[in-house]
């Protein structure tokens, strides 16, 4: 019997755009509080068309759905977004033990407004080396930089 319940990363392409985009809005909808609808509105146009095409795109896909990504551009995960009923069943650990083993890549940033997300990282041996009063866009949403210690 084949197993159904199969869990697997793989390469994602433009093709895969709009579902990424519909991972990443409802990801941010669920535990993104701090931001507006309009600051929503206003970053989902940049992720479209300058953070996607920017980064290479991992998905984890579990039962031939595509239940998260991750984005890594020179040697940072930039983005790591899961559907919100997919979190906590290893899928974004699975994605950062990609990024860390085969990508060697340690390096990632979080808002500093997102407890969950840093308690998260940090739980898997993320430090924290700097601060950014605001984001890549200077808007007052401070970003914490972690890295993965490595040898």
């Amino acid at each position: 019997m084949p197993n159904h319940n199969t869990i697997s990363v793989k390469k994602l392409a433009a093709a895969h755009y709009p579902e990424i985009l519909e991972i990443w809005e409802a990801s941010v909808r669920a535990t993104h509080h701090f931001l507006s609808e309009e600051d929503i509105s206003f970053y989902k146009p940049i992720i479209l068309k300058y953070a996607l095409p920017a980064t290479d795109l991992y998905g984890i896909v579990r039962n031939n759905e595509i239940c998260g990504f991750m984005g890594v551009s020179e040697n940072k995960v930039e983005m790591l977004f899961l559907k919100p009923d997919k979190r906590g069943m290893g899928l974004g650990r699975r994605l950062l033990e990609l990024a860390l083993t085969k990508l060697k890549t340690y390096k990632i940033d979080v808002n500093e407004e997102n407890p969950d997300a840093l308690g998260f990282y940090q739980h898997l041996g993320y430090k924290i080396v700097s601060r950014d009063e605001f984001d890549g866009n200077g808007r007052p949403h401070p970003i914490l930089h972690l890295e993965y210690p490595h040898g």
